[in-house]
């Protein structure tokens, strides 16, 4: 009985692993860390949703098993959310589930469409979740480009020639985690119609979709008439509201994917704790003035971060979207690779940042920061970037 389970063979050492180990020990000599390398809000939840919370929590009976699609409310604020935001139609009875965060959403649904041997289109580099979630279910993924452009679309074209058995899954995620790549309604009609025409469902993941830095919100891939036909949308409260501890998502789209979720999950847990539900709703149907702050801090950090950075000699391509900036790794560090750059970030510079080699091996050229810390510690994290840049003599 040494033998390693079947399930656990398929997946490869946590990548994060080293660099959290070298953190956490770096922490334990009492040494000051800028963490920059977990996607972890650290603005407080805006205070009527947490008052929503206290006040629900009260009730006792509320303490009871909740439901595992979503009390009826919430499917309704998430329609209505997505009435106005993307003037996109959701019926909440059949095309609406909530989820535990939309990681728990993407994987149990991977679980429930999935047998053994099929074979599954995620970009590379992209979240864990996107490809693992598929191969914890048995699938094989196979990796296309992760640009929302002509050359995803062609690698899409030669998959479907090339794999064998067919695809029957996509994955997307724009605003992209780590990328920062944002997609247009353009390139997502295009989507729709190649997907619609060879028969594969579209799984997207829109988390991001508030935090975006242009003037033009980033679209829903269910805007595009006839997307229903195909895909499932992912969305979360976690980024948008600073809830990332709540785990509250949703899933929205085509009802047999719907149907196939919801199933799975009647099987696998009670839904989020109700109170936790009541006040999602408080989230999505009350004031959102907390959304546009919560975008407005992103940018400054976004622009503290970028000038910093250029001033230190790295250059850093400014995100249109998400709360990440993907950083190349700079010339004279790249034969190190991203993981053994990243140590050496934190022990010199005591700056933590995610190895790109996380994401999938095409990311291994670079680095994601994240902005999770104020702007004064973003400004301290460049000016110690900068010196350990000077001090090995490296210039953009």
């Amino acid at each position: 009985m040494t033998e390693e389970f079947h399930r656990i063979r398929r997946l490869p050492p946590y990548v994060f692993a080293e660099v959290n180990k070298a953190k956490a020990a770096a922490r334990a000599r009492g040494e000051d860390i800028i963490d920059l390398g977990m996607g972890n809000p650290d603005s407080p939840t805006p205070p009527h949703i947490v008052k929503k919370l206290v006040e629900t929590v009260q009730d006792p009976r509320t303490h009871r098993y909740s439901v595992s699609r979503g009390i009826p409310g919430l499917r309704r604020a998430l329609a209505s959310y997505y009435q106005q935001r993307f003037d996109v139609a959701l019926d909440p009875e059949e095309e609406v589930i909530a989820t535990l965060g939309s990681k728990e959403g993407l994987a149990n649904l991977a679980s429930a469409i999935t047998s053994p041997g099929d074979t599954i289109l995620v970009p590379n580099p992209s979240y864990p979740i996107h490809q693992f979630g598929f191969m914890i279910a048995g699938a094989s993924v196979r990796a296309i480009p992760a640009t929302p452009d002509d050359e995803m679309l062609r690698a899409l074209e030669r998959a479907v020639r090339h794999s064998i058995p067919k695809p029957t899954a996509l994955i997307v995620n724009f605003p992209s985690n780590p990328t920062a790549y944002v997609a247009s309604l353009d390139f997502y009609k295009e989507l729709v119609a190649f997907a619609r025409r060879e028969e594969i469902w579209i799984m997207s993941d829109l988390a991001y979709c508030e935090i975006y830095f242009g003037d033009t919100p980033p679209p829903s891939i269910l805007q595009v008439p006839g997307a229903k036909d195909i895909a499932v949308e992912f969305t979360s409260l976690s980024k948008t509201y600073a809830m990332a501890g709540w785990r509250m998502g949703f899933a929205a789209g085509n009802r047999r994917l719907i149907h196939a979720l919801t199933r799975i999950k009647s099987y696998l847990d009670y839904g989020a704790f109700t109170p936790i539900q009541v006040a999602a709703v408080s989230a999505l149907a009350g004031p959102q003035d907390c959304v546009s702050e919560m975008r407005a801090m992103y940018k400054e950090r976004r622009d503290v971060l970028i000038r910093g950075l250029t001033a230190a000699g790295w250059d850093v391509p400014p995100p249109e979207g998400s709360m990440f900036a993907w950083a190349p790794i700079p010339p004279q560090f790249a034969h190190l690779g991203s993981v053994a750059f990243s140590k050496m970030l934190l022990s010199e510079a005591g700056v933590a940042v995610a190895p790109g080699l996380g994401f999938g091996e095409y990311g291994d050229g670079f680095v994601r920061i994240g902005l999770v810390e104020n702007t004064q510690r973003l400004r301290q994290a460049t000016r110690a970037i900068k010196a350990f840049l000077h001090k090995h003599d490296v210039s953009a």
